[in-house]
């Protein structure tokens, strides 16, 4: 295979092979540096706006090269999952749920697009013996999105998103960098136009420009760390218990769009939406029978209960009172009994107050400590007139249990 018709066909088959492998669009880039992608990370750095969760070598996120030795083009791929949950169960006062986001929903999309990429490079291999390759999901060094985006697969949305035509931006996404000369596909043009939803709606206002976040108010990836979170953010959260997907839900270009027909990638109800309460006692082997398979489990359970904690006390429902007093009382980890003074402190009334009093007595920690006396200047009987509130209302599957 040496000519540039022979390489336009095999892309062309490709394409027309990718149902069949399990992946929903597939792009091709150029192999080049993405040089002005360099400079937007530089910056980003600069104003302090990263997870931490990325690859720290900027080069290494920015030149293919330094991934795979004369890359010629890379594969970029996007498998569409659901945005919908089909009756789900109901969240109610003494039975209240978190949310996990969609991310969460199904097996592990990491493991899913592996498996993709896996029959994709079987697929190459028996029609290009030669082929050098390597493939990356998420947590590869590569950016995602600026690979898609040079490959066609979509556009980068003022969300920062990939929002494809066809699918909406509800799509995982991955590449392989390989030594094919396949031709590059043209990159999709940008179609937000005027719209600012995704801005306006971000509930920490963590979208600071068109295309611009700062992870560090970003309630997907707060939810993710492990340590005591702000007031601020703790309120914000709401119910949330796995990463946010406020900016996508009210995105036009995601409307009536739900994708059910990748098996692995739907949601089992009652983890999407999982009882707060049951979460606050659930020990390791249990949480990874639950969730070991989802994407969710990566951080661990520590993540997952400290926000269900936080979920309670923003329900603001006096049933989350005696297994939040529990946890302030017995918890080992003082992020969780600190959590928990705070939820007490939201929900009010004697009983909280109560519990918040014998903590006090008991308590050594000072994080916890300064917690507890927060939430005792913060608690008053009035503060149960709250619980009587339609909580459960809409907004609660996006994970805002309610605006303040």
């Amino acid at each position: 295979m040496d000519n540039v018709t022979s390489w336009e066909k095999l892309k062309h088959e490709l394409k027309a092979a990718a149902a069949g492998l399990g992946i929903d669009k597939i792009g091709i880039a150029s192999a080049d540096p993405f040089v002005e992608l360099k400079q937007r990370l530089i910056r980003h750095r600069e104003l302090g706006y990263e997870s931490g969760f990325e690859e720290p070598d900027l080069d290494k996120r920015t030149q293919p090269s330094l991934l795979l030795e004369n890359p010629q083009s890379i594969i970029a791929i996007a498998v569409a999952y659901p945005s919908k949950l089909k009756n789900p169960p109901k969240s109610e006062p003494g039975a209240r749920r978190g949310i996990m986001s969609r991310s969460a929903w199904g097996e592990d999309y990491h493991k899913v697009l592996r498996d993709r990429m896996r029959k994709l490079e079987d697929w190459l291999r028996e029609r290009v013996p030669s082929l050098r390759a390597e493939s990356m999901v998420d947590t590869g060094a590569l950016s995602d999105r600026a690979v898609a985006e040079r490959a066609g697969i979509g556009w980068s949305a003022k969300n920062c998103s990939v929002i494809t035509p066809e699918w909406g931006s509800w799509v995982y996404l991955g590449e392989m960098i390989t030594n094919l000369p396949l031709p590059p596909d043209e990159p999709v043009a940008e179609s937000c136009g005027d719209c600012t939803a995704c801005m306006d709606a971000c509930p920490t206002d963590a979208l600071v420009a068109p295309g611009q976040l700062n992870a560090q108010r970003c309630i997907s990836f707060v939810t993710q760390t492990k340590g005591l979170v702000t007031d601020e953010l703790m309120r914000k959260i709401g119910n949330r218990l796995y990463g946010c997907d406020t900016c996508q839900t009210v995105c036009p270009k995601n409307r009536g769009k739900n994708w059910t027909h990748q098996p692995e990638l739907q949601p089992d109800l009652e983890k999407a939406k999982p009882l707060l309460v049951p979460l606050l006692t659930m020990g390791n082997r249990e949480f990874k029978e639950a969730y070991g398979q989802t994407s969710s489990a990566w951080r661990g359970r520590k993540p997952i209960q400290r926000n269900a904690v936080i979920a309670l006390g923003n329900f603001k429902d006096p049933s989350g009172v005696q297994p939040l007093a529990n946890v302030l009382r017995s918890d080992p980890r003082f992020e969780l009994r600190a959590t928990a003074a705070w939820s007490l402190g939201r929900i009010g009334g004697a009983a909280a107050r109560d519990a918040l009093e014998q903590a006090l007595k008991l308590e050594r920690e000072e994080a916890v400590l300064e917690a507890i006396s927060a939430a005792l200047a913060a608690g008053s009987p009035g503060n149960r007139d709250a619980a009587q509130e339609a909580l459960g209302a809409p907004g609660e599957d996006d994970g805002l249990v309610k605006r303040e």
